[in-house]
């Protein structure tokens, strides 16, 4: 079997999926960030106050440290929830960094404390994770706090004192600020660029998935338009077929009446070859539709499957109990000889058919012995193209039964067995293929 197929997620869903995804996790890096500044200021604050015996109004900044514990916990709540993430409540919670670290610098010495910048690695995370003027205004606030922090702030005895080297407490300070500033922002921006760059790689496949669609719908609209205009010579074919057999001279030629037959064979085959693109691509023509059983519509189309392919054993086991009438047509057939086609290319020993009743619905399994199918193709299930066959346009086989399957109310799984070999299930609910007072369901023509 060449793929595998079962509803696909729509481009524009994938797109946003991309974002959310892109979203939480850089909502995540914001929380992982606040939890060292926490805990940053409470090591300064210790350091300052207790080891280097500088007054410091630590009710006030405890209390700082405190609200930033909390709003990181209500963060983190929100990351958990797993919902998408939007930029302005990056920007909102940027602005809340800003101002906690405002009301830090103000109680502590406003621009002459050595940690006033750390404003700039607030400014360079805004500038990877928001929009343009989300980030300027970023840039407006921190700059208006360091102005208003030069005019305003409660003194701290911290003496500059540049010249002493390493013996200033403000030259200490300006070094770890620096050595912090470098390292979050190597380690944070470096986890930001990744996820920014997972994203853009997600957007880019969904862009390329939405060419390839609007590459199959062309293909579609001009195999829709091909089958309409071969409907009619078939149709005529058909019939000159028929009146072929009836001539008293070619009657009596039994090689040519064999040929005839073949002939008509093949022309009922185009026929449901036509049919099964009109429908997969919303139409049906709705020809040589006929009321039989379930049971005699499945022993019809096995045994004509097995009149025209060469196998080398196929088991055909129909555990249907109780028989009930439908109304079939050459698209219904179309569709599992699709699925049978594959499991042959796969495996031209041994196939299997299994039919079966499920409460209100039909069962069919084709099965093989074949590879299975790869990863790479299990991963992109209900995608065309996804083909084990190395051809060009490989992989629309199944694509285009489950169409089918999917305008009966069905669909069409597949998995590889753990014996060995692939499975493909289609699954039809009875009711849109019954037979209701001599009109089909929802497939009538």
């Amino acid at each position: 079997m060449n793929s595998s197929a079962s509803p696909s997620i729509p481009p524009s869903s994938k797109a946003r999926f991309a974002n959310a995804s892109a979203g939480l996790k850089n909502l995540h890096q914001l929380i992982q960030l606040r939890w060292i500044a926490v805990v940053g200021q409470l090591l300064t604050i210790e350091a300052t106050h207790y080891s280097l015996g500088m007054p410091l109004p630590l009710q006030e900044m405890l209390t700082i440290v405190g609200c930033m514990a909390l709003f990181n916990l209500a963060s983190l709540v929100r990351w958990r929830s797993g919902r998408s993430v939007h930029d302005v409540e990056i920007f909102l919670a940027l602005l809340v960094d800003v101002a906690a670290l405002t009301a830090q610098l103000y109680l502590s010495g406003g621009i002459s404390n050595p940690f006033v910048f750390l404003y700039l690695l607030q400014i360079a995370v805004s500038a990877m994770l928001l929009r343009a003027g989300y980030m300027w205004f970023i840039v407006l606030v921190a700059s208006s706090c360091v102005v208003l922090l030069a005019q305003h702030s409660q003194p701290l005895p911290l003496a500059t004192n540049l010249h002493e080297g390493w013996a200033s407490p403000y030259v200490l300070g300006l070094l770890v600020c620096f050595m912090l500033n470098a390292i979050l922002v190597v380690v944070f921006i470096t986890r930001i660029s990744h996820n920014l760059r997972r994203r853009d790689a997600r957007l880019a496949a969904v862009r390329q998935r939405a060419a390839e669609e609007e590459h199959i719908v062309r293909m579609g609209l001009l195999a829709s338009g091909a089958a309409h205009e071969l409907g009619t010579p078939l149709a005529t074919m058909a019939v000159i077929l028929g009146d072929w057999r009836r001539i008293p001279a070619l009657a009596a030629d039994p090689v040519l009446q064999e040929e005839i037959a073949e002939m008509q064979t093949q022309v009922q085959r185009c026929k449901a070859i036509v049919s099964g693109i009109l429908l997969s691509a919303g139409e049906t023509r709705g020809e040589d539709s006929s009321q039989t059983t379930v049971c005699k519509f499945l022993d019809t189309l096995v045994s004509d499957w097995r009149a025209t392919r060469s196998i080398d054993t196929f088991v055909y086991d129909n555990r249907i109990q109780n028989d009930s009438p439908m109304v079939a047509d050459t698209t219904l057939q179309q569709m599992v000889f699709n699925v049978l086609d594959n499991a042959r290319d796969a495996s031209p020993d041994w196939v299997a058919l299994l039919a079966q009743r499920d409460d209100d619905a039909l069962r069919i399994v084709v099965t093989d012995r074949g590879p299975g199918f790869s990863p790479e193709v299990l991963a992109q299930i209900g995608t065309p193209y996804q083909s084990t066959k190395g051809r060009p346009g490989g992989g629309l086989g199944l694509f285009l039964s489950m169409n089918v399957a999917r305008t009966l109310g069905g669909s069409l799984v597949a998995r590889n067995r753990p014996e060995g070999g692939a499975e493909v299930t289609i699954t039809m609910a009875l009711a849109n293929i019954a037979l209701q007072d001599g009109i089909q369901g929802t497939h009538g023509h």
